[in-house]
């Protein structure tokens, strides 16, 4: 069981910029990349073109912003390992972190392991039809994208998330239409009326979107009526999900303090967690903004307190 200052838990912005801070602090992290669990990199991986990440003028691909990041923070001597966490122990000094194949002993933990979009099994969804080719989890992320200006877009949802989603699609799309199979809305009165008083914004009630179809991105969607069960083809070029996120946290078996949508607790302002030496960074503690740059931003943070708790142990 080899022992290390820092571990970092999951890649991604937070985990690689977690990891080459700490690596330029001459704390030789070992970061945990994942493998089963999804592809090294995080969500944007799956991302084709990414456009609102600062100093890319004509945009870039996800996998071509992480590769670079990769790259960066193993050229100042992170030791990368594609491989999944099972459990840690944080109850005994240092961590223990059980990988799948190896185990390892650390002094700060980094946990960088991110959410995963809820998305709902309906033929064209996947990889394999129209995912990132017009359907999404993230409006702000490709809402702004060629594809979807000027066009019939769906919002798949009924709570907060989706009406905001859908109001910030107005200023691209033609018509948005929030798509919820209840008779009402679950998000709050104030964003309710938002979305029903919004010239650009549809609600379909007591409905479900059934396949999705097109030729390279999204043409159409099969639109089910859940009161009449009168099924119908509509044009769209875009269809958003937004039924929330899931924290990969479940390796961590209720070790730390999370809110009660699954988040890890930080103290505000920082990455600390509710266990000294333990510190979390990027969207596993962040519910609201879920960008690449705010995570890549937690993770610079987590990198510094990690390592100025550690000098304050006289361990970095």
């Amino acid at each position: 069981m080899k022992h290390q200052k820092v571990v970092i838990i999951g890649s991604g912005p937070a985990g690689y910029t977690a990891a080459l801070y700490s690596a330029r602090a001459n704390l030789a992290p070992l970061l945990y990349e994942g493998f089963f669990s999804g592809p090294a990199g995080g969500q944007l991986m799956t991302t084709t073109e990414v456009e609102n990440y600062p100093g890319f003028i004509h945009g870039i691909t996800g996998p071509a912003l992480m590769d670079a990041f990769r790259k960066q923070c193993e050229r100042f001597g992170t030791t990368l390992l594609r491989e999944d966490v099972d459990s840690v122990d944080l109850s005994v000094r240092p961590f223990v972190v059980h990988g799948k194949k190896t185990e390892s002993t650390c002094d700060a933990l980094i946990i960088a392991t991110g959410a995963t979009a809820k998305r709902l099994d309906i033929p064209g969804a996947d990889e394999e039809g129209f995912w990132q080719k017009g359907v999404t989890a993230c409006a702000v992320c490709d809402g702004a994208m060629p594809i979807f200006r000027n066009k019939e877009l769906y919002v798949i949802g009924g709570g907060d998330s989706a009406v905001e989603e859908a109001i910030f699609l107005t200023k691209y799309g033609s018509k948005v239409y929030i798509v919820h199979r209840r008779d009402e809305l679950r998000a709050s009165k104030i964003m309710a009326k938002r979305a029903l008083s919004h010239p650009k914004v549809e609600i379909l009630w007591d409905s479900a979107i059934t396949r999705i179809e097109g030729d390279k991105v999204v043409r159409s969607i099969n639109l089910l009526n859940l009161k009449t069960n009168q099924e119908i083809k509509r044009d769209a070029a875009g269809v958003f999900f937004a039924i929330g996120h899931q924290p990969n946290t479940d390796f961590l078996k209720g070790q730390l303090k999370t809110n009660t949508q699954g988040y890890i607790l930080v103290k505000p302002g920082t990455s600390y967690t509710s266990v000294e030496g333990v510190f979390a960074a990027g969207d596993v503690q962040d519910p609201v903004y879920r960008q690449a740059i705010t995570a890549a931003g937690s993770g610079c943070m987590s990198a510094i307190d990690a390592e100025r708790w550690l000098s304050e142990l006289e361990i970095g």
